[in-house]
């Protein structure tokens, strides 16, 4: 059995895909993943949102390697959706220092009066998973797994869309607003075009009511 509030420990979510930490051990799983879609965004390798450490240096290693030496530090976390023993989809959590590079840094930061000690900045589902609910749970996971480390406020940067039009997967890299909305985010502000500032209160695991960590599908 995992012990209390172990962040390293499996999410149990309402369908048959478990939620799990991105781990060394999990590393070669998400790799599949990206991999499998030609590094993902481009090439990215969930990297972009990231910057250097005092050990790592993202200009003197490819984005694969870069973001295993990220993990192996301890300071890249994701949550990842496994069907069996395949990661299906991620959502990359972290902190501010962890994850600096955000879209519209500069307005976000002029109208931020209480800076969260967390932040949502990635979504990716495989391709033969979209449209069927994987990137709530990935991101019910995500919260779950920040309620075991210990909870606290949390802000999220996803698109708001335009009734309507139809927009690419690649725009919508954080997700959307209606989802956020039905995960028990508020909503705050705007910034950018379509980009939008929405928060939540994440319990400790195991903490007082008032605040969510909510696992599974919306």
């Amino acid at each position: 059995m995992p012990k209390e509030n172990d962040p390293t420990a499996d999410v149990r979510t309402t369908t048959p895909h478990v939620v799990r930490p991105l781990t060394p051990e999990t590393f070669p799983a998400w790799l599949a993943l990206a991999q499998k879609h030609n590094g993902v965004w481009g090439g990215c390798y969930c990297s972009y949102f990231h910057g250097d450490t005092e050990r790592t240096v993202k200009s003197e290693y490819d984005r694969a390697t870069f973001k295993q030496r990220l993990v192996e530090e301890g300071v890249a976390h994701a949550a990842l959706v496994f069907d069996g023993d395949e990661a299906i989809a991620w959502c990359e959590y972290g902190s501010p220092a962890e994850l600096p590079g955000i879209y519209h840094r500069t307005q976000y930061d002029a109208g931020e009066t209480n800076p969260a000690p967390w932040r949502i900045t990635c979504f990716f589902v495989d391709r033969d998973h979209r449209r069927s609910g994987v990137a709530r749970e990935a991101l019910d996971g995500a919260l779950a797994l920040i309620a075991e480390a210990g909870g606290g406020e949390v802000v999220s940067f996803p698109n708001e869309l335009e009734p309507g039009k139809r927009t690419s997967a690649s725009f919508l890299h954080n997700g959307t607003r209606a989802m956020f909305e039905k995960a028990g985010f508020a909503f705050e502000r705007h910034i950018g075009k379509s980009k939008t500032v929405m928060r939540i209160t994440v319990a400790p695991a195991g903490g007082l009511s008032g605040a969510t960590a909510p696992i599974g599908r919306g």
